[in-house]
């Protein structure tokens, strides 16, 4: 994936899952930054970061705005989107973004949660459900299975 931009040219997404510690944000990191490489405009947040800009943008009025301006980058990666709490006006302004760049733009997420578990990040089934029927039609899934990096460094030292 990191070596072509076709996929990110075609608005297909990346889905890296795994439990914590095994290399999904690095991994992700790398992605981005061999796009970079490759002329793409990729933007890295954590997910609860980005749902709290996109909630302001909201509250002032100007959601439509901000989605336009995360528009310009050809992918977006958002990390850790496990940690979006479950409340109706977080999820609410993430699956506008998802539904927003559906078709349009790409994005990669890391999530340590697999998909069976989205209901506790999306309050709402329904909204879930079409979050993630968004997102998996046009996705590369890679699941991460290892043992956590920092623990086993920390059994070594």
């Amino acid at each position: 994936m990191a070596n072509t931009i076709d996929w990110v040219q075609q608005a297909n997404n990346l889905m890296i899952f795994g439990p914590s510690g095994v290399g999904k944000t690095h991994t992700a990191c790398a992605i981005g930054h061999r796009l970079i490489e490759k002329g793409a405009r990729v933007f890295f947040t954590p997910t609860t970061s980005l749902v709290q800009k996109l909630q302001q943008a909201r509250r002032d009025y100007k959601l439509n705005d901000y989605l336009n301006k995360l528009s310009r980058f050809n992918v977006l990666i958002l990390d850790d989107i496990g940690y979006v709490k479950k409340d109706e006006a977080e999820t609410s302004v993430l699956f506008e973004l998802i539904a927003h760049r559906y078709e349009n733009q790409s994005l990669v997420i890391t999530s340590n949660q697999p998909f069976k578990e989205w209901d506790q990040i999306f309050p709402d089934n329904i909204m879930a459900v079409a979050a993630i029927d968004r997102l998996v039609q046009h996705s590369t899934i890679i699941n991460i299975t290892d043992d956590s990096f920092r623990r086993s460094q920390s059994i070594q030292n």
